[in-house]
């Protein structure tokens, strides 16, 4: 299984907010959308990505206020991002060894969707229940052998 196929199976939604934008108003975008990260986007091009991490540790240094504090401000800017065509094992190593939960996709300078750590698990149980069925059905039609007969 590659990126592409993850980004098929959970659709090309993306939820954005530009750098000047307020992370108080980010985090009612989140919660509306039940989702954990916002793309940050400027004159169409990605500048950083926030994340409820950022978010926290904003709400942690502002001591609670986060008032008219900028995304720009606390954003991950140039977020490491991956390749459609990158391998699902790729993808999980990425994010393991960067302790990222949720990664960009990117085919060249286009934006193609964001990968969450979710999305990862959804794919490997979906790829593993695959896997099982064909080898069940394997198992179930294997072939007699001649000494047996």
């Amino acid at each position: 299984m590659i990126i592409r196929d993850i980004l098929n199976l959970k659709g090309s939604t993306l939820f954005s907010i530009g750098p000047k934008g307020k992370v108080s108003e980010a985090v009612s975008v989140m919660v509306k959308h039940d989702i954990g990260s916002l793309v940050v986007m400027e004159k169409g091009r990605m500048t950083g990505i926030l994340t409820f991490r950022e978010v926290l540790k904003a709400l942690d240094a502002q001591q609670g206020n986060l008032n008219d504090l900028q995304v720009g401000k606390v954003m991950v800017r140039d977020p490491i991002c991956g390749n459609p065509d990158d391998t699902l094992e790729h993808l999980r190593e990425v994010m393991t060894q960067n302790h990222i939960r949720y990664l960009p996709v990117k085919d060249g300078e286009q934006l193609l969707g964001v990968i969450s750590f979710h999305d990862v698990a959804k794919a490997v149980i979906k790829e593993t229940r695959f896997e099982n069925r064909l080898l069940k059905r394997y198992i179930k039609n294997w072939p007699e052998e001649e000494s047996a007969k």
